[in-house]
């Protein structure tokens, strides 16, 4: 018998099942907070990001990100997208939106539409907070930064919004290399959840089309700096590794 493959295969499944439990049950619950930090010293704004929070009935784990959120006391907070995979879902996570403590803004993502979810029920949830839900649309949280809410594709209304500084939101990272010349001071999106698992040096395993090179956290652009989220939730496999749930502060 070869004693030391059978010690390396005993190696291999210990590392494995410690690897299934950490992204099965510690991970996907361990909530951290990044800062990024965009306008130094003279930073006017603090912008709290998060994202993809697929609720699935979790309540007190939504709450805890909400909590996180309202911990960071930003001037606004921006959501970009996928709140639910089951309309029958939105009352309860709506009520922990409702929660946030700043002007809650935010834009649709794909399960927006392929659940069903009620566009009147999600933007009255956020108009709630003093902000808005930006189908398309844009917004002011002060009179002087402008907030553009991009659903789905780049639309001719994103250069009339002029202001300082210009943020846009939108789902899908991929977004940032076909908007046609426009420039923004900050570009949000979230839809890559980072890739949920990740391989250390090597990044993402796989992340979902409409993500492109992007995968998680601050990357310079033609059209600005993009931050991606990497959400709260999980989507078709329930496991996060390497790749924890997010809410980021953003210094503008």
């Amino acid at each position: 018998m070869n004693t030391k493959a059978v010690v390396g295969g005993g190696t291999v499944c210990i590392l494995a099942i410690l690897a299934l439990v950490m992204g099965m049950l510690v991970e996907p619950r361990r909530i951290v907070v990044r800062e990024v930090d965009l306008g130094g010293p003279r930073a006017r704004y603090r912008v709290a990001h998060f994202s993809d929070l697929h609720y699935k009935g979790d309540r007190a784990f939504l709450r805890r990100a909400i909590d996180t959120v309202n911990a960071l006391d930003p001037d606004f907070a921006c959501f970009t997208g996928d709140i639910v995979e089951d309309a029958a879902l939105l009352d309860e996570a709506l009520a922990e939106l409702r929660r946030v403590r700043a002007p809650l803004y935010g834009v649709p993502g794909n399960h927006e539409y392929r659940s069903g979810a009620s566009p009147e029920a999600i933007a009255a949830a956020f108009e709630a907070t003093g902000g808005a839900w930006l189908v398309d649309a844009t917004a002011s949280p002060d009179g002087a930064a402008v907030l553009i809410g991009l659903a789905q594709y780049p639309k001719e209304f994103i250069a009339a919004a002029t202001g300082g500084p210009r943020i846009l939101l939108t789902h899908y990272p991929e977004t940032a290399d076909s908007v046609g010349g426009a420039r923004f001071d900050l570009i949000l999106a979230g839809h890559s959840h980072g890739g949920q698992i990740r391989i250390p040096f090597l990044g993402a395993l796989l992340t979902p089309p409409g993500s492109g090179r992007y995968e998680r956290g601050l990357y310079r652009t033609p059209a600005g700096p993009l931050h991606v989220n990497p959400g709260i939730g999980t989507f078709a496999v329930p496991l996060r590794l390497f790749c924890p749930p997010e809410v980021t502060l953003i210094r503008l």
